[in-house]
């Protein structure tokens, strides 16, 4: 597995030849330098870690400064760690867009827009329990009766009720790289991917 550390830019819409309107989202993706290599002899697995963007030295612990400095890289404000990677890399590689082609299949792996305490219509799409006549009285986004009485005597852990909502970690899988700008390491993917814009997305191939 090989991948890729970016940003979300937004979201716009590509014309096929036959003139079908796909939406797709832009991901500015990469460069990102190669901070660690992991081997199965001295830790147990094949791995490598990419770091990615800028962060002032003033905001960087000692022990990541030194992490930094042994890999030949400025310090960064992303690290993300891919499993088995497909190439052999060394440290202070650099990894941009040209490890993908267009028309390959990805995986985009974001944190979604958080949106705090929501009921359950806005959460789970409930409709409500029903009209505001016959004696219903601020009942519209209410979630209804939840079955339990005497037995169980209790809420059923996973019922669909009122919480935290969005702020997780979200993948959406096999998405098609519509097109691929190397200028400027951007990345058009078809289709939607979790996060707001100017958020980190990991790109896995």
């Amino acid at each position: 597995m090989s991948g890729i550390i970016g940003i979300k830019v937004g979201m716009t819409s590509v014309i096929t030849p036959e003139g079908k309107k796909i939406p797709c989202t832009v991901v500015q993706a990469g460069p990102c330098s190669v901070t660690q290599v992991k081997t199965e002899a001295t830790d147990g697995y094949n791995a490598i870690q990419l770091g990615y963007g800028t962060r002032k030295e003033k905001n960087v612990t000692k022990p990541l400064q030194g992490h930094f400095k042994k890999a030949g890289t400025t310090s960064k404000s992303k690290l993300v760690e891919f499993k088995e990677f497909t190439a052999e890399y060394k440290l202070g590689d650099t990894i941009t867009v040209d490890i993908f082609e267009e028309g390959d299949f990805v995986d985009a792996v974001g944190t979604s827009k958080g949106k705090g305490f929501q009921g359950v219509v806005k959460r789970h799409g409930f409709s409500g329990v029903g009209g505001a006549t016959h004696g219903q009285h601020d009942r519209q986004r209410a979630p209804g009766s939840l079955g339990a009485s005497s037995w169980p005597s209790r809420v059923f852990k996973g019922m669909r009720m009122a919480g935290r909502t969005g702020g997780d970690r979200v993948k959406m899988t096999n998405l098609a790289v519509l097109k691929i700008n190397k200028e400027n390491n951007l990345l058009v993917l078809k289709g939607a991917i979790p996060g707001a814009k100017g958020s980190y997305v990991i790109i896995e191939k």
